[in-house]
C-alpha cells in the first residue's frame, strides 16, 4: 500500500462531497450570484461570529488579500520566522503589498505578546510603520503547535495600544480548536481577519475562506479580483467546504492520535534526535548525524512511505483524511523495523 504523508493537502474528495457537487446549485460569483457560495460564506462568518466571508482558490491569495487590505506600501508586517506568509508565499508581502518583515524568534512557529511589543518600531520616520501582526495557528514548522487564547488575547491588547491589526493564518486553525477544545466564535472576537483553508485538514480540493468585518470583506472581493481570483460557476466547489464543515471538523482528532502514535515510534529509534512536541496532526522530528533527513525519507519511500525532509536534519509527517488506521500501523511497523 502506498502511504503518503507528505501534506495534508493531497487528500481526495470524499464520496459524500462528490454527492454534495452533483447536486450544487451555481451562479456567477462575480457577480455575488452563485448561491452555494453565498451560503458558505455566510455559514463560515457566522461560526465564527464575523460580519462576512468571502471564498478563495487558496490560502496563500486569502492571507496575502488580507495583508493588502491591511496595510499601505512600505509599511511593515510582524510575524514569525517560520511563519508561512514569510516563508512559503513567494514573497508576496513585498510583491503584492511592498511591505517589509519584521521577524520574530518565536518558539516553534508562535511568539508572545512581549515579543510583539518589542518588534513594533517607534514612530520614527527613518522606520516603516508597524501596522500588522500575523499569527499562524497552528503553526506549520512548528509540528503543528498551538497558541495558547489567553496569549493571543493579550497579542491583542498589544496591537490595540499601538493601533495596529491582528491577521490570523488559520490554514489549519480547525486542527488547533478540536485539539484545544476550543469555539471559532473565541477567535472571530480577537482578530481583525481570519483565514481558514478548506483543503488541508478539511479534505476539500480547493478553498480558503477569508473572514472579517463586512467593510473589510468588500475591500478583499476588490483585491481578489485584481489578483485574478474572481471566480464564476464556483459552487461546486463551495459545495466541498459546506460538506466537510458539517461532516469532517470532529474527525480530526482521529488524526492528531495518529501522529501522537507515529512521533512514538520515531522517537524511539537511533536516528532520532528529538520530536517536536506533537499537539494535532503534524511530526517533525530531528535527525541524529551520521543520519540526513533526505536518508530517512528514502528509506520510508522503499516501503511506499511517503515523508518530506524539511530541511538537512528535519523530517515531516502530516496525517490527514485518507489515512487510515491500517496505513498508520504500517507505518509504525516499517518504522519499528528501521
Amino acid at each position: 500500500m502506498l502511504v503518503d504523508l507528505r501534506s495534508d493537502t493531497i487528500t481526495q474528495p470524499t464520496a459524500g462531497m462528490i454527492d454534495a457537487m452533483r447536486k450544487a446549485i451555481t451562479g456567477d460569483d462575480v457577480f455575488v450570484e452563485d448561491p452555494t457560495v453565498n451560503e458558505l460564506e455566510k455559514m463560515t462568518a457566522e461560526l465564527f461570529g464575523m460580519e462576512a466571508a468571502i471564498y478563495c482558490p487558496t490560502g496563500t491569495m486569502s492571507n496575502q488579500i488580507a495583508i493588502k487590505v491591511h496595510t499601505n506600501a512600505g509599511e511593515e508586517v510582524i510575524c514569525d520566522k517560520m511563519a508561512h506568509v514569510y516563508l512559503y508565499e513567494a514573497g508576496g508581502i513585498a510583491f503584492n503589498a511592498g511591505c517589509q518583515v519584521k521577524l520574530i524568534d518565536g518558539n516553534n512557529g508562535k511568539f508572545t505578546a512581549a515579543q510583539v511589543s518589542d518588534a513594533i518600531n517607534p514612530d520614527d520616520v527613518h522606520k516603516p510603520t508597524s501596522t500588522l501582526v500575523c499569527l499562524e495557528n497552528t503553526a506549520n514548522r512548528g509540528g503543528g503547535s498551538c497558541y495558547q487564547l489567553e496569549e493571543i488575547n493579550k497579542i491583542r491588547k498589544v496591537v490595540d495600544e499601538n493601533k495596529l491589526k491582528l491577521h490570523l493564518d488559520g490554514a489549519r486553525l480547525f486542527n488547533a480548536l478540536v485539539a484545544r477544545k476550543e469555539s471559532p466564535i473565541e477567535y472571530g472576537k480577537v482578530f481583525h481577519s481570519i483565514s481558514v483553508c478548506l483543503n488541508k485538514g478539511l479534505g476539500c480540493p480547493i478553498g480558503s475562506m477569508l473572514i472579517g468585518p463586512s467593510d473589510f470583506i468588500r475591500k478583499a472581493r476588490r483585491i481578489r479580483k485584481v489578483f485574478g481570483g474572481g471566480m464564476r460557476q464556483a459552487g461546486y466547489m463551495a459545495a466541498t467546504g459546506i460538506y466537510a464543515l458539517k461532516n469532517h471538523v470532529h474527525r480530526l482528532a482521529e488524526d492528531h492520535a495518529h501522529a501522537k502514535q507515529l512521533a512514538d515510534a520515531v522517537s524511539k529509534k537511533d536516528f532520532c534526535a528529538q520530536v517536536i512536541p506533537v499537539e494535532t496532526n503534524i511530526v517533525i522530528f530531528e535527525v541524529r548525524a551520521p543520519f540526513t533527513a533526505k536518508q530517512v525519507v528514502e528509506k520510508l519511500k522503499a516501503k511506499q512511505i511517503l515523508a518530506i525532509a524539511m530541511s538537512a536534519t528535519q523530517v515531516r509527517l502530516v496525517l490527514h483524511l485518507d489515512i487510515r488506521p491500517e496505513m498508520v500501523s504500517y507505518t509504525q511497523h516499517c518504522i519499528d523495523k528501521m
